[in-house]
């Protein structure tokens, strides 16, 4: 006798369950947060006990979402959050109050030329045609927020591309930039989850002027690539001039707490064309054939 095929599901529902509990008679024992359903229950779910299925959550919510979008493969780019754009540069010089205040304006219109080396970038990294099963690779990912971000996210948009934003709860409100695909902007209380997100599908990682988020970040990087936690990757950090003044890298060899080789995990470069031509020169000399 031939078994009978099995129903896909025994159960009912969460979602079914969960509406059928909304609904029953209120009594004191229904009313008690003890009765409420476990996944229902935020102050179950925001005990110190359930940090691990916090950390669980935040985990798989954005690699289900991103899997169902078919982004196979990330270009990643860091930055400020504050260096304006070019049009926007000389306001802040307008509005600065004292002498000091002028000289940090002055600075950062000196770096606001990133900007548009960040949104070209983002345009030529989204004109990468899907793979033959309409995987999407080299799709433009950045922190959310504004400046060097929004920049990114901006040259993404504008070439009709979906781009993504892994954005953070600060203590300051931190809006997401207005060109995030919607629902590919992600919010994150826990930094190791962001960071964790935004290497698992990286294929190349570029990074702008910034501070210590920027550096956090970077540094992080070269760190898993540099210890073997991570395969290497096209790394190109613009603007030279910057960050010879900020980090003396070759001081770092010569103290022989780096290697020399420690020093090419990355590239040095000054335009959106340069750093693509890396991009794609990596992957080209790995596999064999031409990936851009």
């Amino acid at each position: 006798m031939t078994d009978p095929i099995p129903p896909q599901r025994v159960f009912s529902p969460a979602r079914e369950e969960a509406e059928t509990a909304a609904k029953q008679t209120s009594s004191p024992q229904t009313e008690d947060p003890a009765y409420r359903l476990a996944f229902q229950d935020m102050d179950f779910l925001l005990r110190e006990d359930l940090r691990p299925v916090r950390f669980q959550l935040e985990l798989l919510k954005p690699e289900l979402l991103l899997d169902e979008a078919k982004i196979a493969s990330t270009f990643v780019m860091y930055g400020s959050a504050r260096i304006p754009e070019p049009e926007k540069a000389d306001s802040l010089i307008a509005a600065a109050a004292t002498d000091h205040q002028r000289l940090i304006a002055e600075r950062l219109k000196a770096k606001s030329h990133y900007y548009d080396e960040a949104r070209k970038l983002a345009r030529i990294a989204s004109k990468t045609a899907p793979d033959p099963d309409g995987w999407r690779h080299f799709v433009v990912c950045s922190g959310g927020g504004p400046s060097i971000m929004e920049a990114a996210n901006r040259g993404a948009i504008e070439t009709g591309a979906e781009t993504i934003g892994l954005n953070i709860v600060l203590p300051h409100e931190q809006l997401p930039n207005p060109y995030l695909t919607p629902h590919l902007s992600f919010q994150f209380h826990y930094f190791a989850l962001r960071k964790m997100h935004f290497l698992l599908r990286a294929r190349a990682v570029a990074v702008f002027p910034g501070g210590f988020g920027t550096f956090d970040e970077a540094f992080e990087l070269l760190t898993l690539i540099q210890t073997g936690k991570v395969a290497p990757l096209p790394i190109v950090f613009f603007g030279r001039e910057f960050w010879d003044r900020v980090v003396n890298f070759q001081a770092l060899v010569d103290e022989g707490v780096v290697s020399a080789a420690d020093l090419d995990l990355f590239s040095f470069v000054e335009t959106a064309e340069e750093a693509w031509d890396i991009v794609c020169r990596h992957y080209e000399e790995r596999d064999g054939k031409p990936v851009c």
